[in-house]
């Protein structure tokens, strides 16, 4: 079971990796059978994808990801709490406003991750 404040520390930590461009701490937070699903994925890869499979798809992803957008940026907005799984709102350097929704295995790794975009 998640409590807030381990969810307000993992989120706080989990945008500070962003912004530093910190992929390696990044990734420690998933579990190697990650599922990660995003409306971006198509778009970053250059394949008809919605979602990659396994943290080295992951890692390939977000290196390209961050290549192609130096600027990036999160400004937490909240923190929204389930039994197994948060969702991280944060804004993003295109001033879109972003919901991560991330779930959580038992060894608290990210076992899946959902991201919607407004």
């Amino acid at each position: 079971m998640i409590d807030r404040s381990w969810a307000e520390a993992f989120a706080k930590e989990w945008v500070a990796n962003w912004n530093a461009r910190d992929l390696d701490a990044l990734l420690s937070h998933y579990s190697p059978s990650v599922v990660f699903r995003s409306p971006l994925i198509s778009g970053v890869l250059g394949q008809n994808r919605t979602y990659v499979a396994g943290i080295d798809q992951l890692r390939d992803y977000w290196q390209r990801a961050l290549s192609a957008n130096r600027e990036l940026h999160f400004d937490l907005t909240q923190v929204l709490v389930g039994s197994d799984a948060i969702t991280i709102c944060y804004r993003n350097h295109r001033r879109q406003d972003v919901a991560e929704t991330l779930v959580f295995g038992k060894d608290l790794k990210v076992i899946e991750g959902i991201v919607t975009y407004s």
